[in-house]
């Protein structure tokens, strides 16, 4: 069975990569994730969240805002510092840590979020069943990732790793094959004990305005700061994902 490259999750390329993704997509995400709780009456004062494949951390940050005690995992050690070394006392716990082998507690929490991480690895079972694992009975998990269409593979296998002016990432960090269409994840979802509940599409209001902000960002042009607002990433609950998706499970009791 072919493996992912390790030099593209340690590269320091790979982190600034998935930072780009991660500063881009955060409020979407936190969005989504706002709905799933109320959906699920899921309070957060009291309740533990881990973020799997946290990258540096931003994610685990607004979880930790929102109440929640939160651990963030990454199989990147640089990730891992540069987490630590910008979190502010947010208190979010920051690990090493495989997605597909969490060296934590069963049932210890009360929801996982899984991103940067399931279009990328060669194991999609182990990270659910550890994912589940973790999980307390009726914990949610939440999750994104990219589809796999023609679309996604021209935006994730080029434009985002192989073209020049766009590239991200480095080359080996998404494959064809490590991309997962919604009705298979469910299926490997629910072997793993957790009950797929829906998938919202989602996507840049402009496409062209993600090309811009890519190429402006790689140049040094735009700061972090400015990529949210120029990229405008949008929900669509009733909209069919042509290339990423977000969606949430519960662990069955």
């Amino acid at each position: 069975m072919p493996t992912a490259p390790r030099i593209a999750l340690d590269s320091p390329a790979a982190v600034d990569g998935r930072h780009i993704r991660a500063v881009t997509f955060q409020s979407v995400r936190m969005e989504y994730l706002r709905r799933v709780l109320g959906e699920l009456s899921l309070e957060t004062a009291g309740s533990r969240a881990l973020v799997v494949g946290s990258g540096r951390g931003l994610l685990a940050r607004g979880l930790a805002g929102l109440g929640f005690e939160t651990v963030a995992v990454d199989p990147s050690p640089a990730a891992t510092a540069l987490a630590r070394d910008t979190d502010g006392g947010t208190g979010v716990t920051y690990v090493t840590m495989p997605a597909e082998e969490l060296d934590l507690a069963d049932r210890s929490f009360d929801l996982v979020y899984c991103t940067d991480t399931l279009e990328i690895t060669e194991r999609p079972a182990a990270v659910l069943t550890e994912a589940a694992r973790v999980l307390r009975s009726g914990g949610a998990f939440v999750y994104d990732t990219v589809n796999r269409t023609l679309v996604s593979r021209l935006v994730y296998l080029g434009a985002f790793q192989a073209v020049p002016s766009t590239r991200i990432v480095p080359r080996g960090r998404y494959a064809a094959h490590r991309l997962r269409r919604p009705v298979d994840l469910a299926e490997s979802m629910d072997r793993a004990g957790l009950s797929a509940q829906e998938v919202s599409s989602f996507k840049p209001r402009d496409v062209r305005a993600l090309v811009r902000a890519t190429r402006g960002r790689r140049r040094g042009r735009l700061t972090d700061d400015q990529l949210p607002e120029l990229v405008g990433m949008v929900l669509e609950p009733e909209g069919r994902p042509v290339v990423t998706y977000l969606g949430y499970a519960v662990r069955r009791v």
